[in-house]
């Protein structure tokens, strides 16, 4: 059906109680919109619903008469009277009149009103008199940008005109004030989503570099210029033709994704949420790959939310300086080329970036000139230009741009302002053929929350803040590290490369490790700084994997890492690279938790190549050094000296490797000063003091089977996750089980009544004649569209122990699933390491058989097909029961 036959159908009405009749038009147009989206010109879909809509709001108010009442104006504002609507977009009026309507005018105005909601239009509306309108207009910044781009539809043009001509006059928001009104919203508006583009599921309409930024753009012109088109703001020397054509080119490309957004959700949705992406992709014609598919279309929604982004700035500010002509209060000229203009850089000709040399050098004038804020907007123009002009070829095929970028990379303020220069606005884009490739990357999951590039530029930038002093106050090892590198550079290049393999689908460790290899034999590097910083790229997660999901108390672990490590100077590099890998991954990802892991696992093995001796003797010094301390703490407080070692003596001895001495004094307070516990009972008791990396949770009492899941099945309904368990068996039968627990968002359980709370939950379950627990958590939202299929690997240590790693969907209830299971095979659980990326659960059990060893093969092999089936079988929606 075509946007004729529907208005054709909407002059044919002729009475206004036919609601039947307007809501069918109203259903067609639904049809047309679907049927036209993927073969029309999404420009020519919006002004035509917005065409439609004028149609049918004129029908509906001449059949009421309403047109013939004198001063009576039926106004568009907002987006509708820009003369856009997307799909379900509100439907913005004015119902505009020089003095207050009478009574039957009202009651006429509200089944006008009534109508268009019962026929399923979504109504913003407003009945004012014009001195009113202005009123309310002179208090609110989003009324009076609403009137900018009023259009009258019907009724009154004498009216609409009054309006008009006071929403230009002097007493209304003169171009300043409308101006930084609109700029300090702007402000908020991004401060919402924390200053950036870069979200899971980004607001098309809201996000910073999306379709409210250009509107701003053209808010604040077409104020000052007092036009209605784009187009005429050329004129005026605003923009030029191409930034123009650029800004229709992302905005139309908005409008797309918003309209298909729209079609989808089947009402007015501005969030990409994952629910969504898959059938929007496909609507875009981004295939039916699923996961692939919506990385692509992420991948172009991002590159275009980078140049809107970069518009936005340069016209924003252009407007302020040249157009308000605002007074610069201090001009300091630097050398032939730019000056700074009150701590913007300014050029002061237009050549100055006639050349791929001219571009990298400006970098290092930033790099030389710390008082720098940021680029002036005519700067900007000119930049982007050249960027333009030159994108035949990177600039890393000139050799004299590679000496131009090592001297950068060597410079020790290159990675403040000049790094975020140059990764803003497309300069390493243009220097480096990789780094192309990974622009606006973003990877379909709830793991990595930034673009690849963006994750690699907020990661150089972790590592250039330890060397800061922001570093030395919250980081302090690694700003002993960054201190003490004779090249830090070697660190900063395999912080470029060590994701840059990714999106061509190989293991992008090892295709970065190549990239990077020939890069440091195009820009000269050394033999050995190259040894240094490919091995960074191909052993980047080594530290991290190591740390998360093995044993690290393990001598075996220690050992075999330390051998891949080699030195204290690799494992310095390491530990900086991973420790903002993790921290620029996800900003709900760094935690005490993993912090403590990587601390541990990095003086053990600095420890171990030191001493350059079998693990086994550094860990027995550890087990006699936190005794010591333990025991002469304990001692001081009233305790016996042979009580404690009564105590102890009933442990093996990787207890006092695995417990720091505040947590075996604390273990010591509380079974001591519980010696007459009832056999039948379970002593629970938490803590916020003992450790570092979380709240530390401990039950002691006869061994039980099902414990462990019934204490994790209540732990995840009441939203806390475990990260680390170690499971303590006593000579004589007694379990010492021991939790690291966080709550939801990262934090500790530091409120005393939700610690007694959880207590009072676990004692209440374990009191319980059965041994089942109703967990009613339901699975997240986002969680529902991503898969996860179920994994496992096996392995047998020295001590003929199974260690179990296993990949899953992070579902509510999986951990009590999964003990759950070992209890039905009769399996005993020495140890669980609990890691949560994004929606992946990857955890590490170490089990034995009911042998007291390793699981055999057949064993194995039984034990996975059934966790598979349990695991990947569950439905989504159903109420976990564990």
């Amino acid at each position: 059906m075509a946007l004729q036959s529907l208005l054709g159908q909407i002059r044919q009405i002729n009475n206004f109680d036919n609601v039947a009749a307007f809501k069918a038009c109203v259903e067609n147009s639904y049809q047309w919109l679907n049927s036209e989206s993927s073969q029309v010109d999404v420009d020519h879909l919006v002004t035509g619903r917005a065409v439609f809509v004028d149609a049918l709001l004129r029908q509906a108010w001449q059949l009421l008469e309403l047109d013939k009442i004198k001063d009576l104006s039926l106004v568009a504002v907002g987006g509708y009277g820009r003369g856009q609507l997307q799909p379900y977009s509100d439907v913005d009026l004015l119902l505009l009149s020089q003095k207050p309507p009478a009574e039957e005018v009202k009651t006429k105005l509200g089944s006008f009103i009534t109508l268009l909601w019962d026929i399923g239009l979504d109504i913003g509306q407003a009945v004012r008199t014009i001195s009113e309108t202005i009123k309310l207009a002179k208090q609110d910044i989003t009324i009076a940008t609403n009137l900018i781009e009023a259009r009258l539809l019907s009724g009154s043009q004498t009216t609409f005109e009054q309006l008009q001509q006071k929403v230009q006059g002097k007493g209304f928001w003169n171009s300043k004030d409308f101006f930084l009104a609109k700029y300090e919203e702007q402000i908020q508006r991004h401060a919402k989503f924390n200053g950036t583009s870069y979200n899971l599921e980004p607001n098309v309409k809201e996000n910073p570099g999306c379709l409210r930024d250009i509107q701003s753009i053209g808010w604040v012109a077409k104020k000052h210029f007092k036009v209605l088109k784009g187009r005429e703001l050329v004129e005026h020397g605003y923009f030029t033709a191409r930034e123009f054509e650029e800004l229709i080119e992302c905005r139309n490309h908005l409008w797309r994704i918003r309209f298909s957004l729209h079609l989808v959700a089947g009402r007015s949705e501005n969030r990409l949420l994952f629910d969504y992406q898959p059938q929007v992709a496909k609507r875009l014609g981004y295939g039916e790959q699923g996961k692939a598919s919506v990385e692509t279309m992420m991948k172009a929604f991002f590159r275009t939310v980078r140049r809107i982004s970069e518009l936005n700035e340069m016209l924003l500010q252009h407007f302020r300086q040249d157009i308000l002509a605002l007074k610069v209060r201090d001009y300091q000229p630097i050398n032939q080329d730019f000056a700074l203009s009150d701590g913007l850089l300014q050029a002061r000709h237009e050549q100055v970036f006639d050349s791929p040399e001219k571009l990298l050098s400006f970098l290092m004038l930033v790099a030389d000139t710390p008082q720098t804020i940021g680029l002036h907007s005519a700067t900007l123009r000119l930049l982007r230009n050249a960027r333009r002009r030159f994108r035949e070829h990177y600039f890393s095929e000139h050799a004299s741009c590679r000496q131009i970028f090592i001297r950068l990379l060597r410079h020790p303020g290159f990675f403040g302002l000049a790094w975020d220069l140059a990764h803003k606005h497309g300069i390493m884009q243009a220097y480096l053929p990789q780094w192309n490739q990974i622009v606006g990357m973003m990877q379909f999951d709830l793991f990595h929350a930034y673009t690849v590039d963006e994750h690699t530029h907020r990661l150089i930038k972790h590592i250039y803040s330890y060397s800061r002093p922001e570093g030395a106050r919250d980081f302090p090892r690694c700003h002993r590290i960054m201190q003490n590198l004779d090249k830090p550079e070697i660190l900063y290049i395999a912080a470029l490369f060590h994701d840059i393999g990714k999106g061509r689908g190989g293991d992008h460790s090892k295709l970065g490790a190549a990239d990077l290899a020939e890069f440091c034999q195009s820009h000269n590097l050394s033999d050995k700084d190259t040894e240094l910083a490919v091995w960074l790229v191909e052993q980047h997660l080594l530290m991290s994997v190591t740390a998360q999901r093995r044993d690290i108390y393990d001598p075996d672990v220690i050992h075999e890492f330390a051998g891949k490590v080699r030195n204290k100077a690799y494992l310095n590099h390491l530990y900086a690279l991973t420790l903002a890998d993790i921290r620029a991954t996800n900003d709900n990802l760094w935690n005490d938790w993993k912090a403590s892991l990587l601390r541990e696992l990095y003086q053990m093995t600095r420890k171990a190549l030191e001493n350059g001796l079998e693990c086994q003797i550094d860990l027995q010094s550890l087990v006699n050094e936190h005794k010591q301390e333990a025991l002469a703490m304990l001692t001081s407080m009233g305790h016996k000296p042979e009580q404690v070692e009564a105590l102890w003596q009933r442990l093996d001895w990787d207890y006092f490797v695995r417990f720091k001495p505040s947590q075996l004094i604390w273990h010591a307070k509380v079974l001591l000063n519980n010696e007459d516990l009832d056999e039948q009972q379970v002593l629970i008791e938490l803590s916020d003091e003992t450790s570092k990396a979380g709240t530390e949770l401990i039950l002691y009492g006869r061994d039980r089977a099902t414990l462990f899941a019934q204490v994790a099945s209540v732990l995840d309904s009441r939203n806390c996750s475990i990260h680390d368990a170690q499971i303590m068996s006593t000579q004589d039968g007694y379990v010492l089980d021991s939790f690291i627990i966080l709550e939801q968002d990262g934090g500790r359980v530091d409120s005393p009544s939700r610690r007694q709370s959880l207590k009072n939950a676990i004692q209440t379950q374990l009191a319980k004649p059965g041994h089942q627990h109703t967990n009613n958590r339901k699975m997240p939202r986002r969680m529902k569209q991503l898969n996860v299929p179920t994994k496992m690997r096996f392995f047998t240590n020295q001590a003929n122990m199974t260690l179990l790693e296993l990949e899953a969907l992070d579902a509510p209830g999986l951990l009590a699933k999964i003990s759950q299971q070992f209890v039905v095979f009769n399996l005993s659980l020495h140890m669980a390491k609990i890691t949560t990326i994004g929606e992946r659960a990857e955890d590490l059990f170490i089990l034995t058989n009911a042998e007291g060893q390793a699981l055999s093969q057949e064993q194995q092999l039984s034990l996975k097909k059934q966790l598979i089936e349990t695991l990947d079988q569950q439905n989504h929606g159903e109420t976990c029961q564990n």
